[in-house]
């Protein structure tokens, strides 16, 4: 009887024990996922750097730009331009345009990821507008920039060695449907505000 009663008591600690990992791991998950697409560069995440690199490659790179609203966000949002092309380890700024369409003040989060996914460890950004939400009053229109580069390690991957461009991909949703990171689905690009090549 007492060893019945001693292996209930075992059973009820293991299952709360279990139950405490199991909510550990819910409140953990988002936070430890970011993390490990951040460092890994899984599905697509791009990386944030201090300053860019010394080095200047001869390689060149087309950086294309691409951008989405969530269904809840009146916003208008677009690249102010639809490509540049860039030496590996140059630094380049673009600029994205946001325009809140309406009455009310409006706060928007933006996702993002680079395709090929496989960039993603490569792609740098020094400073974007997606490190911080964006709060637009009504009706306000607003660049918002990206400053970035493309890490010359990644000329020592032979895999990557046929890439010839890049797709920049944000999406904006409204801060209260703002889901965690999940890579994005690419859409076709929109069309620009202003076609520009070039840096």
């Amino acid at each position: 009887m007492a060893d019945l009663g001693r292996r209930k008591r075992i059973t009820v600690a293991a299952l709360l024990g279990m139950l405490g990992v199991m909510v550990g791991l819910t409140v953990f998950a988002v936070p430890l996922y970011n993390y490990f697409c951040r460092v890994t560069g899984y599905g697509g995440t791009t990386q944030t750097a201090a300053k860019a690199p010394d080095e200047i490659a001869e390689r060149r790179i087309t950086v294309r730009f691409n951008a989405d609203v969530g269904r809840e966000l009146p916003w208008r949002f677009q690249p102010a331009q639809r490509s540049v092309t860039i030496a590996i380890g140059e630094t380049a700024q673009i600029f994205y345009i946001a325009e809140n369409l309406s009455d009310n003040t409006v706060v928007g989060s933006a996702v993002f990821n680079v395709t090929p996914f496989k960039v993603g460890p490569y792609f740098s950004k020094i400073a974007c507008f997606c490190f911080d939400e964006q709060t637009l009053a009504p009706g306000e229109r607003v660049e918002m920039g990206v400053t970035f580069f493309i890490d010359p390690s990644i000329m020592d991957n032979v895999n990557l060695d046929d890439l010839k461009s890049i797709t920049l991909s944000y999406a904006f949703f409204k801060r209260s449907e703002t889901k965690p990171f999940e890579p994005l689905v690419q859409s076709e690009p929109k069309t620009p505000l202003v076609a520009q090549e070039g840096t």
